[in-house]
């Protein structure tokens, strides 16, 4: 099969298409024939070397059709999507034209919708319901801040929250991409130059709960955003790495506001955390419907993949980014 290499930690120059052989699903696990996948954040650290060794093929999420399953349970042909499940961390991930995935990370789906369509949502989607839903619960009413909203896991978070009633805040450091975070329904757009609670106060606005993309280098200020007793869920390290330094519980967390962590990359698939707590039915029937506006905001082709990369780093996405096999 074709696959896509990390040939050495790196810039995005290092990512190779080459030949490897086929890989055989061992008990509890499906093989997919990967039609289309998305392009990730977390592939570009595996890539570097940020996050350490990892599979020599990255890739966390797909959608395709089931080539074979030694349970039985799902019959080759079938369209599914997989997300995680240790794919470009401890094994080969998607960036392929066949991936080995746990059961447990595998989802069948019943939307009809092109293969470049169900790849632009599974890792994000299903990240952000997880965090607004199990980590957040955000209520309908509630006002919602979404730092780090342009990224294509906070365009995710909007599009949910705004659904689900909650009157959303964005937050972008261009003033070039407001329009675009309003047309997906933020009621309001801050401009992000890294101290937001004091916009935050002189606006006079009251923030039930803050999920951050951003990470560390902003999680003070994000604490101090919210309203006694909200919440903050962070998803992303978009600032980068590195530790917050000193951070005293006593003098850092506000009383009575909950601070809570989200990983995907850990934890979906697994029994706390199973895939079908996800309702992806219903989220792909409201992209088909237009309700949800999760379409991939560009497509490349398996040999334009270290293109794809050069595009995430900088940052010129503005939206999910897939690769398609097809």
């Amino acid at each position: 099969m074709k696959a896509i290499v990390i040939s050495a930690h790196g810039g995005p120059e290092v990512l190779t298409v080459t030949e490897l052989p086929d890989p055989v699903p061992a008990v509890g696990e499906i093989l997919i024939r990967v039609k289309a996948f998305g392009l990730n954040h977390a592939e570009a650290y595996m890539r570097s070397g940020a996050w350490g060794q990892v599979a020599a093929v990255p890739g966390i999420e797909c959608a395709g059709l089931v080539e074979a399953d030694p349970s039985g349970e799902l019959p080759v042909g079938t369209r599914v999507v997989a997300i995680l499940g240790g794919m470009g961390r401890t094994r080969n991930g998607s960036y392929a034209e066949l991936v080995t995935v746990p059961a447990a990370n595998v989802a069948v789906v019943r939307s009809q919708l092109p293969w470049a369509d169900l790849a632009a949502v599974p890792e994000v989607y299903a990240t952000a319901f997880s965090a607004l839903h199990g980590n957040l619960t955000v209520r309908p009413g509630e006002t919602l801040l979404v730092r780090g909203a342009t990224s294509s896991l906070g365009q995710a978070a909007v599009n949910l929250a705004v659904q689900h009633g909650a009157s959303v805040i964005a937050t972008t450091r261009s003033e070039a991409h407001v329009p675009l975070l309003q047309e997906i329904g933020a009621t309001d757009v801050l401009i992000d130059g890294g101290h937001l609670a004091a916009e935050v106060e002189r606006r006079g606005l009251a923030v039930d709960a803050l999920l951050d993309v951003v990470g560390n280098s902003v999680l003070r200020d994000s604490l101090a955003s919210v309203r006694p007793r909200g919440r903050v869920c962070q998803v992303g390290f978009l600032g980068g790495f590195a530790p917050v330094p000193d951070f005293d519980p006593i003098t850092d967390l506000p009383s009575g506001v909950q601070l809570s962590f989200f990983g995907s990359a850990f934890v979906l698939g697994s029994p706390a955390f199973p895939l079908a707590d996800i309702p992806l039915d219903a989220i792909y029937a409201q992209v088909e419907a237009g309700t949800l506006k999760a379409r991939p905001t560009r497509v490349f082709g398996f040999d334009e993949i270290v293109e794809a990369h050069r595009v995430l780093e900088a940052g010129r996405a503005l939206g999910k980014m897939v690769v398609a096999l097809d």
